[in-house]
Formats: C-alpha cells, structure tokens, sequence
C-alpha cells in the first residue's frame, strides 16, 4: 500500500511539473537551429530558420502575414510545446512561445502593431463550451522581457478582447480588418441561417460533398468585443481575409474542397456590396487566391486535369469539364475595382498551385505540384525558378508567402528533415540582381 501511495505521489508530481514546467509558459526561448544553405539546383539563398525532425512546424496560411511589424519576427505553428504558436527571429534565430493556453485556426500577426491575434476556445468549470475568446498579444512587450530573463505570467502580455458566443459557431479563419480595429470570423451553418440569403441555397459540389449553404462572416471589435454579423451567404465559407489596405474590405471563397462555381468573393465590413471578383467559367478551376495590394487580388487557374477527350470522362460525376489546358491556366491578377484579368504565367508541364505577390507590383511567386518555387515578373513575364527540391506531406505544400518589403519569401519545407517529412521554416531571398532590376 506505502509502494502504491508512494507511486501516486510520484505521478501527481511529475503532472504538477508538467503543467507548470517553464517550457508551456509563454515568452520561453529555444535555441537557435538556423542555418544558412545555397539551393543545389540555383544557387538562391535558402535561410531555414528551423531545421529539426518531429517539431511540427509548418506555416501560417499564405493568405495572411507572417512578419511581425518590425520585419524581425516570423510568427509560426508547432508542436515544440504542443498546440501552442511560436516566433522565430530571422537575423538570429531565436525562438519564443509567443501563446499559451492553445490556439484556434489562424494566427493574425498585425502590420500596423508589434500584436498578435487569434481565437482560443472558452470552457466553464463543467467543461461546457462557452464560446472563442479573441486574444491580443503584446509581443514587444513580451520578446524584451524574454529576451532579459524577467518573464512574468501570461496576464502581463494578453488582453482579451472579447467573447465570440457559442451560438454563433465560430471556428477555423478570421482575419484582421485592414484598420486593424477589428477581425472577421466565420460564422456555422445554424447561425448564418438566421439572416436573409437573397440567393437560393446551394448544395453540395463535386465529389467531396462540400460547399453547401449557408454561411456567413461575423466581425469583432477588438476594443470594446462589441460583435456584429457582417453578412450571410447561399454557400460554404472557407478561408477570409482582410484588405490590408483598403479598410473595410472582406474577401472570402467559396469552399468545395476543389472547383468551386463561383471561388472568390469581396463584401463591405457592413455587408453591402456582396459581389464575386473573378467571376469564372465552368473550365476554370481558380483556387488559393490572396489579396497582394489594395486594388488586387492573386488567384491560381489550374490545369492540372487531362483534356476530356483524352481521357473520356463524365465531367457529370467529378469536378465539370475545369482544371485543363485546353483553357487558359496559369498564375493570374485581378483588379478588384476594374475586374480587370491579366494572365501573369504558367509552369511547362506542371501547376502554380499556391500562389503569391509583392505589393510593390513587380512580382508574383507560386508553388508547384512538384514543390518547387517560381517567380514571375510582371512587367517581362519572365520566368525564374528559385528553389526546387522542397518535400512536404502528400497534405501539405510549400505555401509561399512575401515578406511585406518585398525582398524575400518564406515557404515550409522538408528538406532538411532527417525523415523527409518534417517541416521547417525556410526563407528564400531574392537575388540582388532581381532585387536592383525596380530599384527607383
């Protein structure tokens, strides 16, 4: 019996230090795993910023910002400390906890503020869930006090900004507005239901029976956590972004889980002025489309599908008669004022599948279906591979994001993974001589 109490004594000690153990706190530091290479196949500067096995690392989604607003900082998911969020700074290295207490769906690093925003959800002491609280972090604040060692309890760098309901079914995406005064969310089907559609509801598209309405987007004061519905529409909503410049702009998509009829959409912060900004035929299969600039938006056409004819296919049963080359493909812009449509260039036998774009106008980069990088300039067409090689999972990609100067992408990569599966945080830069090409 002593042995066994002994034993229990033992376990609830090992528990207490588990849950209090410096490393779930937030603000502490990892070593530096940085490291430098030049890409076998290009020579291009490959900066991995982590580089171990079994971290779990991968990418916020390359919708949104990963700089911190200082440009030192890339914000990051992990499993270094299960369910929690790192940074990593590009000149050293070094790697701070930057949540604690968990996170859900996206991370929203500001561009106007040294903060951090995300949703994390909300329990009584009955393990009833109340709702998604939205939570800011003061990482200045927080990275100066990890930095000196004088690390304090989380209370001291959060600020709640308020409760998002249950009833409201808010999960996955939200996104900051361009003001940064407030963030979008989505909002679940019995929610969004609550509010006139003007369209019939849609059901289900293609083969993954996804994309059925409704749904809807909601929004948050992050001063007073005042909550307002944005707008609810007749499909599914999938990922949401704000309009860094252009405040009071929401773009969102239509979300099947591939061709959608109708992908990209746009509304006003009040909800007027629903409306699609590319608005695509049955043969084109547009998809990852990301806001680079205050009047446009990035989209991938692909045409990754052999033409019907060669391959005899009931278009009836699968995704239509989209997704071929027998149409123009490629990485392509959209005016969202104009709806104007420029194609910016496709990859020879292969896809742009993730795609990107400074906010300068020069450039736009994509990734491919073999993991490799491309960039395009807009002016020349001209097409420059950076990087190749990059292996991830069959379920994720490279995903690249710009750095908002423009001077360098950061993509996720296994490259370096002992067991050619584990990713890492990798940021390419560009070429001096692609960079003095606009210089002014």
């Amino acid at each position: 019996m002593k042995n066994v109490v002994k034993r229990l004594c033992c376990v609830g000690m090992l528990l207490t230090w588990a849950l209090l153990s410096p490393a779930q706190q937030i603000g502490t530091r990892f070593p530096s795993e940085r490291k430098v290479i030049k890409d076998p196949k290009t020579g291009v500067e490959l900066i991995f910023l982590t580089s171990k096995s079994g971290t779990g690392d991968s990418k916020i989604y390359q919708t949104h910002n990963q700089w911190t607003s200082d440009g030192k900082w890339v914000i990051f998911r992990s499993t270094r400390v299960r369910g929690e969020a790192m940074a990593v700074n590009e000149e050293t290295g070094d790697i701070v906890q930057v949540t604690e207490g968990g996170f859900s769906g996206m991370l929203c690093v500001a561009r106007k503020s040294m903060h951090l925003y995300y949703m994390r959800p909300l329990k009584n002491k009955k393990d009833e869930r109340l709702g998604m609280e939205v939570v800011e972090v003061n990482l200045e604040r927080l990275f100066a006090d990890s930095e000196a060692g004088k690390l304090k309890k989380k209370k001291h760098y959060e600020r709640i900004c308020g409760l998002i309901p249950q009833e409201m079914g808010a999960g996955g995406d939200m996104a900051l507005d361009g003001s940064e005064t407030f963030a979008y969310f989505r909002l679940g089907k019995e929610y969004a239901g609550k509010f006139p559609i003007k369209e019939e509801l849609s059901g289900t598209f293609g083969p993954r029976r996804m994309g059925a309405g409704p749904s809807g987007i909601g929004k948050i004061d992050l001063t007073t956590g005042k909550i307002d519905h944005v707008v609810s529409v007749h499909f599914q909503v999938g990922h949401i972004q704000g309009n860094p410049w252009h405040p009071g702009e929401v773009i969102f998509c239509w979300e099947t889980g591939g061709k959608a009829p109708q992908r990209t959409w746009m509304v006003n912060a009040d909800g007027t002025n629903l409306r699609p900004i590319y608005r695509e035929t049955e043969y084109d299969w547009v998809t990852h489309e990301a806001v680079i600039s205050e009047d446009e938006l990035v989209i991938a056409v692909l045409g990754h599908r052999k033409i019907a004819e060669e391959r005899n296919m009931d278009f009836s049963k699968d995704w239509g008669p989209s997704g071929t080359k027998e149409y123009a493909t490629g990485m392509a812009v959209v005016n969202m004022r104009t709806r104007e449509f420029t194609m910016e260039g496709q990859v020879d036998g292969d896809n742009f599948w993730h795609v990107a774009g400074s906010q300068d106008g020069h450039w736009v980069a994509g990734d491919t279906f073999a993991r490799e990088l491309w960039l395009i300039d807009r002016h020349t067409k001209e097409r420059i591979l950076l990087t190749a090689g990059h292996k991830t999972t069959a379920r994720d990609h490279v995903h690249p994001t710009f750095k908002p100067d423009g001077t360098a992408i950061e993509i996720q990569s296994a490259m370096l993974s002992e067991d050619g599966r584990s990713l890492n945080i990798c940021v390419v830069k560009l070429p001096q001589h692609l960079l003095d090409r606009y210089k002014k």
